[in-house]
């Protein structure tokens, strides 16, 4: 069991303190602590510590699309990004829907040893809709599935949602839902609006999205259970949850950071790297999602990491596959969008990205805890002066489909821990 002393580090973004890890665990947390007896020593003047991140959304791919991602590549770039677990969404190949999936994917994880993979399981056999799946077994599962989704789909019908909702509230489990009506969203290729009618595009609606958010939170507020919304993107959706929220409805929401800086006006471009579901909205939208996250009726930033294999992405738009990956910039967009504009503290981003999704997703004794002594050592450590260009080619990532190539983005992680082995060092994957 090695001894590391982090000297100096902004805990939270506060005074500088030093912070002691004996072998897995956090010993002390104060100034001017002794070297005696410490195997590394990093200084950190000027550095912000925070607990490690953790991702409510990732899309890792395998098992059946190990061209675009695996769960090893997908949980290296994650500790890049400074995340020490992450929440493997279910429509893989085969899709998580059995306690035998969700396994094979937990087992995978322990393997990686880069970041804790925390499997969800699909809502319904196949995503498909249609019937519920192995939603007990696969909670009973070695893998202990809290969060269900068949994010990519929406789960549309109004029966199988309540039936889920129903079933998951049992054992304090949670239905995370893709809020996406799909009849009103046929043939669509961007945000229904402006752009997308001068640019001759199918659009996606604002009210698809906000329609099956306001169903389920009252399904939700009927049965009695907890929902969560996916990648929730638009004004109107904001104005519901904080509603929802003002009832006492047991919703939480998240926003993915494309959503906070990018708008549809890129779209002109026709480049398919800004093809994501759900599609880039306005500039009312970004700057609502903001102020949403700022005032906690947006519970946490997850990525939506969605990788996907070069000849999935570098062709005709309406042809080109939907997403971006997420993990490796995140904690910079979020650092541009919601602190360096005041919105938010560090704290505040210790919140977002670390101890709400971990207590949403029912990792809070492991993961998101206070960075004192007797916790966990799962931290990370960022340089916020640092300015970058974004270079996709030194991804940990399988995948290169990002929004930001060639963009300038604050901070940089400098190391990762979890569980006091340090994943991350100076910058680099250890």
């Amino acid at each position: 069991m090695s001894k590391i002393l982090i000297r100096g580090a902004q805990v939270l973004g506060g005074e500088p303190q030093d912070v002691l890890i004996d072998g897995e665990t956090i010993a002390q947390v104060g100034t001017g602590l002794s070297a005696e007896g410490v195997d590394t020593v990093i200084e950190a003047a000027g550095q912000v510590l925070l607990p490690g991140l953790v991702d409510l959304h990732t899309h890792l791919r395998e098992p059946g699309r190990e061209d675009s991602e695996t769960v090893l590549t997908g949980t290296r770039a994650a500790a890049s990004g400074g995340y020490t677990a992450v929440f493997a969404m279910a429509n893989t190949f085969p899709v998580a829907d059995t306690a035998g999936v969700v396994e094979q994917v937990w087992r995978l994880g322990k393997e990686s040893g880069y970041c804790d993979v925390q499997p969800i399981g699909a809502v319904t056999v196949g995503l498909e809709g249609k019937k519920l799946s192995e939603l007990g077994a696969m909670h009973e599962s070695a893998a202990r599935v809290t969060v269900f989704s068949d994010d990519g789909k929406c789960v549309d019908d109004a029966v199988i949602m309540r039936r889920a909702l129903e079933y998951v509230k049992a054992f304090g489990g949670v239905v995370a839902q893709h809020a996406q009506e799909p009849r009103l969203t046929e043939g669509a290729q961007m945000n229904e609006g402006t752009v997308s009618a001068e640019l001759g595009l199918g659009g996606w609606p604002a009210v698809a999205e906000e329609s099956i958010i306001a169903r389920d939170v009252l399904l939700a507020e009927h049965v009695g259970s907890r929902v969560h919304i996916c990648h929730l993107s638009t004004a109107g959706s904001v104005e519901i949850v904080r509603w929802a929220k003002s009832r006492g409805i047991d919703v939480t929401a998240e926003v993915t950071p494309h959503h906070l800086l990018l708008t549809d006006e890129l779209v002109r471009s026709y480049n398919p790297v800004y093809k994501v579901n759900p599609p880039l909205r306005t500039e009312r939208d970004v700057m609502a999602l903001r102020e949403a996250l700022a005032d906690g009726t947006i519970d946490i930033v997850a990525t939506d990491h969605a990788p996907h294999p070069h000849e999935d992405k570098d062709c005709e738009w309406a042809a080109a596959a939907m997403g971006m990956v997420g993990l490796e910039t995140a904690l910079s967009v979020v650092q541009q969008t919601m602190v360096e504009t005041g919105m938010l503290d560090w704290a505040g981003v210790a919140d977002r990205m670390s101890f709400a999704p971990a207590r949403i997703g029912g990792l809070s004794h492991q993961h998101g805890r206070p960075v004192s002594a007797g916790e966990p050592a799962n931290l990370t450590l960022v340089d916020t002066s640092y300015r970058g260009v974004v270079d996709p080619a030194h991804f940990a990532s399988r995948s290169r489909n990002t929004p930001y190539e060639g963009r300038e983005l604050p901070g940089r992680v400098t190391h990762t821990f979890l569980r006091g082995r340090a994943t991350v060092v100076d910058g680099k994957l250890a």
